[in-house]
């Protein structure tokens, strides 16, 4: 049987380059009644730990280094174990955040396993220079991209702050996800989630556009 994917929604802050915004985040759990992987276990530790509940956790995955989505995640740590993972691009935005380091790096085509499901680590610079989403062939009802705030149902992820460039992302979201299959579901940072081929044919409008 294929690992299974939780959803919760938490809402907090989101504060870069002097400003600061309210903020709904996915956070997302894969695994099954033994083991998970957490995704952004992002502003409320409480309501992470109690969906987790008593599972062994195999890893804390961060898509990028933005402080809505790392700000708790040493919290949650203490409460449910496991180590942080996070590109080492990004570790400047961890570093405004957090005076320790995260424990592990992540790299381009890394793989992580839980409940016999792999995911893959994809690094998608643009959002963030660290930014890295994560691709697993066979969780339940198929393929399934955590996106993070790289790819969103209508368009890419902001680039209009520090580190951030709406040429890269563009670039990563054309070479690296649009390559997957179509039917992948895209599970984002924020919002609703979508699929590759939901989202492929506007590549060339998100560029008229422009951010």
């Amino acid at each position: 049987m294929a690992a299974r994917i939780e959803h919760l929604e938490t809402s907090g802050t989101f504060s870069l380059d002097g400003e600061t915004h309210q903020v709904d985040n996915n956070v997302w759990i894969v695994g099954d009644d033994q083991e998970v992987i957490v995704i952004d276990p992002a502003h409320d530790a409480d309501a992470v730990t109690s969906a987790v509940g008593g599972r062994r956790v195999a890893a804390i995955l961060l898509t990028h280094g933005h402080d809505d989505h790392i700000r708790q995640v040493l919290q949650v740590q203490d409460a449910i174990g496991g180590q942080t993972h996070l590109n080492p691009e990004d570790r400047m935005l961890w570093d405004q955040v957090h005076s320790a380091a995260p424990d592990a790096e992540i790299a381009e085509g890394d793989t992580f396993t839980v409940a016999g499901t792999q995911l893959r680590a994809i690094h998608t610079p643009g959002h963030s220079p660290g930014s890295t989403c994560f691709f697993a062939e066979n969780l339940e009802g198929g393929p399934v991209l955590f996106s993070g705030d790289t790819l969103f149902q209508g368009g890419p992820g902001a680039t209009g702050r520090s580190y951030s460039s709406f040429d890269t992302i563009i670039e990563s979201i054309r070479t690296k996800l649009f390559d997957l299959p179509a039917e992948t579901r895209v599970n984002t940072g924020h919002g609703p989630s979508t699929t590759i081929g939901e989202e492929s044919p506007k590549l060339e409008e998100w560029i008229q556009r422009g951010h």
